[in-house]
């Protein structure tokens, strides 16, 4: 989450004429994360989160991902339910960005995930998994591997600039992921999160309490999104993977629904392709941030680190299964 479009207290309060919520009591930018502009919002009725679309978001998915967080809160998974106005809109418009208001969840984003943490997530992400299970609703992944040597077209040398040697490595690495074709891979698929970094997970103490931002969503292989997560909740500040968090979040994920061999099989793969993913997302905000966001871009070498740890892995041990 972050802020990049500003809301007048106008403009806010009209807005909210629309709503059964009351009037503001308090209002703030939240500033973490690199995608939305997103606001805690208090009323007389509640606690709120008002998000405002952005850059990446594409109009024509938004209802899409409304009928996930729906189907998600119906099926008592604990995610920000989408609050309708007194029409019934969940999606309205606001300062020219398409907006949503969605329920408040309890607790913290870990900074520095414990094995625990890890375990009570891969168990909500195969939780999450099942509960979307009959989830009719299909959207392909827009940052899948098809997109990849888009974003990295013309970037080369801001990467070469960051690390000498890099922009060969990722070359190869787009290269070799390719030649793979994850995307035809016979594993099991289903609507996952994509996205469910520790800022984006909620926990009281080591408890898992609640999933946010699934504006990635999308339909795509169900062990991508455990590879997202590896990557996102194993790996040190220096980028080391650690082997006992890693272990965590598979058994955590295997107590709810077991791996096939071929999921298995392919996993180092699909972390390695996660890597790539969010390591050229990051070299794009990196030079494309504007300067008066009130949100800092995620330094790329983040993953190009990981990428490194990826290329040597040889099995699903390399990770803890």
């Amino acid at each position: 989450m972050a802020v990049y479009t500003s809301v007048s207290d106008d403009k806010l309060a009209a807005f909210l004429s629309d709503y059964s919520l009351g009037k503001a009591r308090a209002f703030k930018g939240i500033a973490e994360g690199v995608e939305n502009s997103n606001y805690y919002l208090e009323t007389e009725t509640g606690r709120y989160i008002l998000t405002l679309f952005e850059r990446r978001a594409d109009p024509k998915d938004l209802p899409y991902f409304m009928a996930v967080k729906q189907h998600l809160a119906e099926k008592a998974f604990p995610c920000p339910a989408p609050i309708a106005d007194r029409e019934g809109n969940v999606l309205r418009e606001l300062e020219g960005r398409p907006a949503v208001i969605v329920s408040f969840l309890d607790g913290l984003s870990p900074a520095r995930p414990n094995p625990a943490q890890c375990r009570s997530m891969g168990e909500n992400l195969a939780l999450m998994h099942a509960a979307l299970g009959d989830f009719e609703q299909t959207r392909p992944n827009a940052l899948g591997p098809a997109s990849w040597p888009k974003l990295w077209h013309g970037r080369e040398e801001t990467a070469e600039g960051l690390q000498p040697g890099l922009a060969a490595l990722v070359t190869e690495d787009l290269a070799e992921i390719g030649r793979a074709k994850p995307h035809s891979l016979d594993l099991p698929r289903g609507t996952i999160h994509a996205d469910l970094f520790p800022d984006n997970a909620f926990f009281i103490g080591d408890d898992f309490s609640g999933a946010i931002d699934f504006y990635f969503a999308c339909t795509d292989a169900l062990a991508y999104d455990l590879a997202v997560c590896l990557n996102a909740w194993a790996f040190e500040e220096g980028s080391e993977f650690n082997y006992s968090k890693g272990a965590a979040l598979i058994a955590g994920y295997e107590s709810v629904r077991a791996l096939e061999p071929a999921e298995r099989e392919f996993l180092p793969l699909l972390c390695r392709g996660a890597a790539l993913r969010f390591f050229l997302t990051r070299l794009v905000d990196w030079t494309d941030t504007p300067a008066d966001a009130l949100v800092k871009p995620k330094n790329p070498l983040d993953y190009s680190a990981r990428l490194a740890f990826h290329r040597k892995a040889v099995s699903a041990a390399s990770y803890g299964a």
